[in-house]
């Protein structure tokens, strides 16, 4: 039977439930590092346009843009909705830790605006590079091989964690550019393929491979901190941040996702408890 929520000692907590609701329970500085991975913005139609009168801060005055397609979250409201999210993040991420930000072409542009407006630094934006992307079936634009993810951070004195050293002397088998003892650069070279375990259970739309999730949480993460995933999808973030050693925090609001993520959550703990004996 499924739940709405779930508890796993201090390690895990998880609930089906919209993101800024959830994240309105948290305490002001409470996360270590947070993986966002929100709507992208790609399915339906909208016009973007912005009244002269709007409340965002930092935008100007009014704008008018032509129709594009976009998917639910899409023009004044989705960006409203980037605002919220990223000003909650901005409040309970610490100023040590820092926040990565998964993107395309379709949202990218007004989640470095929002973040910028709302002060929330850009450390670096990297270029995820997938080798092995799905071809563009219409043959009427190019194929869409990579993704932008923006690693960015709340305080103001760059108090933010980077493992350098770890991160230096890391190689990776699948990664054509980085080397051993070669600083990390902001192209990766990632295949986008899951194991499989990651997809026993079922798949999400836009799910990420671990070995993605566990790069970011080499680079800036520490056992023993509190990771929170706001938009968990199928829990990749959670399994990952598990396995690192972290205590982790998730929301999901399709039911869906949220069970797909719970039976592979419930998994990972079943083989961290059986290997104790």
């Amino acid at each position: 039977m499924m739940t709405n929520s779930f508890e796993y000692k201090d390690r895990i907590f998880i609930s089906c439930q919209d993101t800024l609701e959830g994240m309105k329970s948290l305490q002001d500085n409470s996360i270590d590092l947070a993986i966002a991975d929100p709507p992208y913005g790609a399915s339906t139609k909208a016009n973007w346009n912005l009244q002269g009168n709007h409340d965002l801060p930092g935008m100007g005055g009014a704008w008018k843009l032509a129709s594009h397609d976009w998917d639910m979250l899409c023009g004044v409201e989705g960006f409203k909705f980037t605002f919220a999210w990223l000003n909650e993040l901005k409040r309970i991420v610490k100023p040590s830790g820092s926040i990565w930000i998964h993107s395309t072409y379709h949202n990218s542009g007004y989640v470095n605006v929002a973040c910028q407006a709302l002060g929330i630094e850009i450390i670096n934006e990297v270029v995820w590079y997938k080798r092995n992307s799905f071809p563009n079936l219409s043959g009427r634009r190019l194929t869409a091989s990579h993704e932008t993810i923006l690693w960015v951070h709340t305080g103001t004195k760059r108090e933010y964690l980077f493992n350098y050293n770890e991160v230096k002397a890391a190689s990776f088998s699948e990664d054509q550019l980085k080397e051993a003892g070669k600083q990390l650069r902001t192209v990766w070279d990632i295949p986008n393929n899951k194991k499989k375990d990651e997809i026993q259970f079922g798949t999400h739309p836009t799910q990420k491979p671990v070995r993605l999730i566990d790069r970011m949480l080499m680079i800036s993460a520490k056992p023993g901190g509190r990771l929170l995933s706001p938009f968990m999808g199928s829990g990749t973030d959670i399994v990952a941040g598990f396995r690192y050693g972290m205590n982790c925090v998730g929301f999901e609001i399709e039911k869906e996702y949220f069970d797909l993520s719970l039976m592979r959550i419930k998994e990972e703990i079943l083989k961290k408890e059986s290997s104790l004996f």
